[in-house]
């Protein structure tokens, strides 16, 4: 028999990377496989994370915020930090949701277009993991068409009076400052609120079976008075949030990778030591076509996500291209995962292996930060330049 390879080897994945983009990859990993994995499905299965403890670890390690400059960020590449994302969801969704949320939506909304009193206050706390930050767009009727969102900032005086809520909320009660999108008299800004303000509440998600690893939250908004600085000056327009969000769908684009390899590590490890009919499984050609499949669908998503990342080193990538990779990767690991289940029979529902929990968490995967209908839209848009999402009259 000869020796199994890692599905990535039939790609010879390696050489796509520079010996730093590698180092930085290998660090992750070991972070992962030595602190995340022998907890995290214990984690899910609680409800828990111990997002500050780990924010902390990942801090030290230069993870939080690490494709950003200055203010304490590490300012790697995009290719370095798309690995980061990959390592980090082959341990869970949920802590690559943590790192995603923290560093390329409100760090990256604080960096892009906050005040430069806005960066210097939070982004090196940030950046340490000494402060946590969530990000309010997504509210319970305004999803898909954010600028349906009915929360507002009114002036007063010099002040701002901002009421409403934002739901599905990432980090939201665990948050030490939040970046909350409203409606104004000069167009959708984005402002920078400290979650001790009053009037500002976090209601905890609960009930949840995908993300359990993950802190969601619904935040209230009742009068919240602030002062004229807390508006970020960079935009009043829906272009500020949407490019928060390409910059978090980018790191998902890689992220889903590390699960779907998760998955498929798992069932070959599994399928060859697990024997019927007096031979391991992996030696049936049903298993051996499945383990086939799955192994290329995965190879051919490395392959997209490494491009983007060239392409966005390069500072060439547009917002399709991202929803090209967003759409495709996410249904693939989607895919991969719920095959990897069926490998596993009885055993992969249970905890006991990771798959039936990166599944549960890819359904989510598959809907946030876009779902794969408008992705579906986005690029149907970029083919025939018709966007049929727009205009529509009931």
């Amino acid at each position: 028999m000869a020796q199994p390879q890692h599905p990535f080897d039939l790609y010879e994945i390696d050489s796509l990377f520079n010996e730093e983009q590698l180092a930085i990859r290998d660090v992750v990993r070991d972070f992962v496989n030595d602190r995340i994995k022998p907890h995290v499905g214990q984690w899910f299965e609680d409800g828990e994370l111990p997002a500050r403890d780990l924010a902390k670890e990942m801090g030290s390690m230069g993870l939080l915020g690490m494709h950003l400059e200055g203010y304490g960020c590490a300012g790697t590449d995009a290719t370095s930090y798309g690995l980061a994302c990959l390592e980090l969801e082959a341990g869970d969704s949920g802590l690559r949701s943590l790192v995603s949320v923290q560093g390329s939506l409100a760090m990256f909304a604080i960096w892009k277009w906050g005040s430069e009193e806005q960066k210097q206050e939070w982004l090196p706390r940030m950046a340490a993991g000494d402060a946590l930050g969530c990000f309010g767009l997504t509210e319970s009727d305004a999803g898909s068409n954010p600028s349906e969102m009915r929360t507002n900032a009114k002036r007063d005086g010099d002040d701002w009076i901002l009421n409403g809520s934002k739901m599905w909320i990432t980090n939201g009660n665990i948050a030490d400052v939040a970046v909350v999108w409203a409606h104004t008299d000069q167009g959708i800004t984005g402002f920078v609120v400290p979650t001790n303000t009053p009037g500002f509440k976090a209601n905890l998600v609960k009930h949840k079976m995908s993300l359990r690893a993950s802190v969601t939250s619904e935040l209230v908004f009742d009068n919240v008075r602030l002062p004229a600085s807390a508006a970020m000056p960079g935009v009043q327009s829906l272009r500020g949030p949407l490019t928060c969000l390409s910059e978090a769908r980018y790191g998902i684009v890689w992220g889903v990778v590390g699960a779907a390899r998760d998955c498929i590590e798992t069932a070959v490890d599994y399928t060859l030591t697990r024997k019927q009919f007096d031979r391991p499984l992996a030696a049936f050609q049903l298993t051996q076509q499945k383990l086939a499949d799955m192994s290329i669908a995965t190879g051919n998503a490395m392959l997209l996500a490494t491009h983007l990342g060239k392409l966005k080193d390069a500072h060439k990538i547009r917002p399709e291209q991202i929803s090209v990779g967003k759409k495709n990767n996410a249904r693939m690991a989607l895919e991969v995962a719920r095959e990897a289940r069926s490998m596993l029979g009885g055993s992969g529902i249970t905890l006991e292996y990771p798959i039936i929990r990166h599944m549960n968490n890819l359904e989510s995967v598959y809907t946030y930060e876009g779902t794969n209908e408008i992705h579906t839209l986005v690029v149907g848009q970029a083919l025939t330049g018709i966007a049929a999402y727009a205009d529509y009259k009931a």
